[in-house]
């Protein structure tokens, strides 16, 4: 589908992490100290935005790392879960007031992090499901999807050359809220988008498998900074590491149980 086209490479198969080795980074972390704060406060506040910086650094550099690896099979082994990381070890490179200050303290940190993929609990779910699995190049195709609880969604397109194209929202329908238990189809019966199934130029084989991906947030913050400038809707290439590190590092500011997701999987042949 060219409206169909995404690659979400933050997302990634969770077999993918089970024997990746743990990462070394060094990172900063700093503290105004206020006029009732000690040093020993001032100092555990620098230490842990420290901490929180090395594993942002480190979720990122394991995304990177996991895109480059996965990339050509991307479309082929998702199970879709986000990636967070734990730090096992760390020392203290230098410590102190920053120079010319006797309020801003600094900690730099060398930390070893391992990466896991966090447990969901409750029963926080979203149902996807296509007009059609098997489609001819042409074909119009629509989606449903339904929630457990009102949650704000995103629907992606995951196309066979590893693209990744955000369908909802989009520059024409921004307002992506859904109700609990309300089923809704996308595009719906008013709507002025179209999608239709469509194959990569110069596409030789069989059929081509694609992907639609939703996830759902309970909260309203955005999970993608969303700048629509020209056309309908954003879209990302394979290699738009910045996209799926700005997806990466806002999931896992959430708690494990306030969003979830969903993929399908459909043939387009001619």
């Amino acid at each position: 589908m060219k409206t169909i086209l995404i690659a979400l490479l933050l997302l990634i198969s969770a077999g993918a992490f089970a024997a990746e080795p743990p990462i070394t980074v060094e990172s900063e972390g700093t503290s105004v100290m206020g006029d009732a704060d000690t040093i020993k406060e001032t100092y555990t506040r620098a230490l842990n935005d420290a901490q929180r910086n090395a594993l942002e650094t480190a979720t990122g550099i394991f995304i990177k790392t996991r895109s480059l690896v996965l990339n050509s099979q991307l479309a082929e082994d998702l199970i879709y879960t986000a990636v967070k990381g734990r730090i096992i070890k760390y020392d203290i490179l230098s410590k102190g007031f920053a120079a010319g200050t006797d309020r801003e303290y600094v900690v730099k940190i060398k930390a070893v992090v391992e990466p896991y993929h966090p447990e969901r609990t409750g029963g926080f779910s979203v149902d996807l499901a296509l007009s059609k699995s098997e489609l001819k190049a042409g074909d119009i195709i629509s989606m449903s999807y339904k929630v457990t609880e009102d949650a704000y969604v995103y629907l992606f397109s995951i196309a066979a050359d590893g693209s990744v194209t955000l369908l909802l929202p989009n520059s024409v329908q921004r307002n992506n809220f859904a109700e609990k238990g309300k089923t809704y189809v996308y595009p719906d019966k008013d709507s002025k988008i179209v999608l239709t199934a469509q194959l990569l130029p110069g596409f030789k084989g069989k059929f081509a498998e694609e992907r639609v991906k939703i996830i759902a947030s309970k909260r309203k913050d955005d999970l993608l900074t969303l700048g629509f400038q020209e056309g309908m809707f954003i879209t990302y290439d394979a290699s738009s590491t910045g996209m799926m590190n700005d997806l990466v590092r806002r999931l896992n500011r959430l708690d494990p149980s306030e969003w979830t997701d969903s993929t399908v999987t459909y043939k387009i042949s001619n």
